[in-house]
């Protein structure tokens, strides 16, 4: 509950600092700096950053959603497989509690397949728990790699394309762009984010994977 609280803090923070600050510093470097740090953020395991509140906020400033999704679905797509890396080359150093959760996860990739990884990818689920046993599995790249980045992509082209269209009605509505309606595009954004966060924390996947995969083995066997 702690974690949770403290992760959700910070991404108020930079939320309502945000255009106050990174976003200047990431319209210099374009889409280029949308690549960076999608792939930083996808590579983030302990503490999520928050790439997808910078794609959409740059999507509601205007920037091109299409490259914005090029630039964001293949870095997010690079950095997810660090989990993959991690868990090819460090099986020794995964704990006896993560290997646990890492198998619900395995169980309900073997049920549905790349449909899994595509799932995982394109939604806020923990893609983590999902990657690194694919790595510890020896799993073929190819065949992880291509649903993930047709998630990724398709996640980023929601977010960059749906902040576009929220950016055109706040202009309507507000009219040009102000210092405080950046501020109040933060803050919403921003709450949006924290609703999907805790989602992510809260949901405890083994009792998932109970109900809607587990039941279906159960009446199989």
């Amino acid at each position: 509950m702690a974690v949770t609280i403290v992760v959700i803090m910070i991404v108020i923070v930079a939320a309502i600092a945000g255009l106050l600050g990174w976003e200047k510093y990431l319209l210099q470097y374009s889409y280029v700096g949308v690549f960076a740090i999608s792939i930083i953020g996808a590579m983030s395991i302990i503490v999520p950053i928050p790439y997808t509140f910078i794609i959409l906020t740059l999507g509601i400033e205007g920037l091109n959603p299409l490259l914005l999704t090029v630039a964001g679905g293949l870095g997010s797509s690079v950095g997810e497989f660090s989990g993959y890396l991690l868990g090819y080359y460090g099986r020794s150093v995964i704990s006896e509690k993560q290997q646990r959760k890492m198998d619900y996860m395995m169980r309900i990739f073997d049920h549905y397949g790349p449909i899994a990884i595509f799932l995982f990818a394109l939604t806020p689920l923990p893609d983590d728990l999902l990657f690194i046993p694919l790595g510890i599995l020896r799993y073929k790249f190819i065949k992880a790699f291509i649903p993930c980045i047709l998630g990724k992509t398709s996640m980023c082209a929601i977010l960059a394309y749906g902040g576009q269209m929220f950016g055109n009605i706040l202009s309507m509505v507000f009219g040009e762009s102000t210092p405080e309606m950046n501020l109040l595009i933060s803050i919403i954004t921003a709450i949006a984010l924290v609703f999907i966060l805790v989602a992510m924390l809260k949901i405890d996947w083994e009792k998932v994977f109970e109900k809607y995969v587990g039941t279906e083995r159960v009446k199989k066997d």
